[in-house]
């Protein structure tokens, strides 16, 4: 009998106890969360439970059952993907952007030109030029080939352009005379001795190759870039990451804590982890940004397809100029070498005719008469806009777990509140230290089981495309096609 208060005593207090137990450990909360989320789990514990049958989150007392963790790891492995978008979207558009506006710019570019110098040739020179223009329009037509990814040596192409122009040139001039298909080769061996169109075609030759090279090397390392990333930008994450991520992104939901954030450095060694073959795309990437930097320096300046294509029909009708003022000694020289040829029974009427075309001196454009420039735009204008964007996207890769843990997007923010945010476990402090960035510094990663023995092929993939096309834009920063090399020694 005397036992009996103190059993009611002690049953009180453990029911008090128990009690508050309860409203501590209440999943109310952690159901308005989900739903708020997206989830529709079919059942959430109204209370906590034992969390016996959890593979991933804490397994003491929890108000998440099999399903929702399951649920959970498949969202987190979303969000991962849907994070690593978001934060790689500018770098992407830009690169679809910039791309269509530059290539667009220089096919205009060609077709204004190729438009004007057919213009200007038909005013002046009429009828002769008329009937040989396809010499003209085959040189354009090289011209994009190439640009357009063809397989176009523009040394050799650039060549054959003058000697058929010195071919149809000198059967105009000498129409007196039968010039057979034989004669005509024969006449190719002099061009470079009889230098018929002065210094015009070498000069040429080295201002279109190397601002060809330039334009044509730019574009595909915007190609290459915008490929590179549209690719890596889309995660596969192992199994061990995703683990890692529900534990960091929903383990606080069992704790009946969903609004409790990642810390910092937690979230930035997950990130760090799961993304640590991207990082290791960085030097790669970064040596290519700079190498294409190095190529839009070139087309400012010395490499200015703009400024090389726009007064070409000044230059192929100074060379035609020329050609005509010393077509006698090149007759000679030519008559010389490969003997006199027939008469063609026409006389001098032909002739004189001729001369008559050619003695119409050539008028070039006046500035303010020039064409709208391709585009809309110009080419400076598009450099200076390219390279502001391109130094953004330095060290994108491996910066990429600092932009994803932001407080707008996933963790509690820096170190204010260090102990108020869930570290893995409970709400409280993160004790390790970060980890550096790239695959072989995960080795001790805290939260992710990295196998730093087995480097990710797709990436390597993607590092090797890199490789590839800096080399190509480090040769056309140096006037260098390295298809063509062997030709330009």
């Amino acid at each position: 009998a005397v036992s009996s208060p103190t059993v009611l005593w002690t049953f009180s207090l453990l029911s008090v106890a128990a009690g508050s137990d309860f409203k501590a450990r209440n999943c109310s909360g952690v159901k308005e969360a989900s739903i708020a989320k997206g989830f529709s789990f079919e059942n959430v514990p109204l209370q906590q439970m034992s969390g016996d049958h959890l593979r991933v989150c804490p397994q003491g007392n929890t108000c998440c059952s099999s399903e929702m963790e399951d649920k959970f790891g498949q969202q987190s492995k979303l969000e991962l993907e849907n994070l690593v978008d978001e934060t790689s979207k500018e770098l992407r558009s830009t690169f679809v952007s910039r791309h269509k506006m530059f290539d667009e710019f220089f096919l205009e570019l060609l077709e204004n030109t190729e438009k004007s110098l057919n213009e200007m040739f038909v005013r002046t020179y009429g009828k002769p030029y008329m009937q040989n223009s396809e010499v003209f329009q085959n040189l354009f037509a090289e011209l994009k080939r190439y640009y357009t990814g063809g397989n176009v040596n523009l040394e050799e192409m650039l060549n054959d352009f003058w000697s058929r122009l010195l071919e149809r040139m000198f059967t105009l001039l000498n129409s007196q005379y039968v010039i057979t298909d034989d004669y005509l080769e024969c006449i190719s061996k002099y061009t470079d001795q009889l230098k018929p169109f002065g210094d015009v075609p070498r000069k040429l030759k080295a201002q279109v190759t190397r601002a060809f090279i330039a334009a044509r090397t730019f574009v595909q390392g915007l190609s290459v870039g915008r490929e590179v990333a549209n690719r890596v930008s889309k995660v596969s994450s192992t199994p061990a990451c995703i683990r890692a991520l529900t534990k960091m992104m929903y383990c606080p939901y069992c704790q009946a804590m969903p609004s409790v954030k990642p810390c910092n450095i937690y979230c930035l060694n997950v990130m760090k982890g799961c993304l640590a073959n991207q990082a290791d795309l960085d030097p790669e990437w970064n040596q290519y940004v700079d190498a294409m930097l190095l190529v839009a320096q070139r087309l400012e300046g010395p490499f200015n397809i703009e400024s090389v294509m726009e007064p070409i029909d000044v230059k192929i009708s100074e060379a035609i100029m020329n050609m005509q003022d010393n077509s006698v000694q090149v007759s000679y020289r030519v008559f010389q070498g490969c003997g006199q040829p027939k008469p063609s029974g026409m006389g001098g009427r032909s002739t004189r005719g001729v001369s008559d075309v050619f003695n119409a001196r050539f008028r070039p454009y006046s500035p303010e008469e020039r064409p709208t420039t391709a585009a809309g735009t110009s080419l400076d204008r598009l450099v200076i806009d390219v390279k502001e964007k391109l130094k953004l996207f330095k060290k994108l890769w491996s910066n990429l777990p600092e932009d994803i843990c932001q407080p707008h997007r996933v963790t509690a923010g820096n170190a204010t509140n260090d102990d108020q945010c869930w570290n893995g476990h409970t709400k409280g402090r993160y004790f390790p230290e970060v980890m550096k960035d790239g695959l072989t510094n995960q080795v001790n990663n805290p939260e992710v089981g990295v196998d730093i023995t087995r480097p990710d092929t797709f990436i390597r993939q993607q590092i090797m495309a890199l490789r590839v096309m800096t080399n190509k834009l480090k040769n056309a920063y140096n006037g260098n096609d390295i298809y063509f090399q062997d030709s330009s020694k």
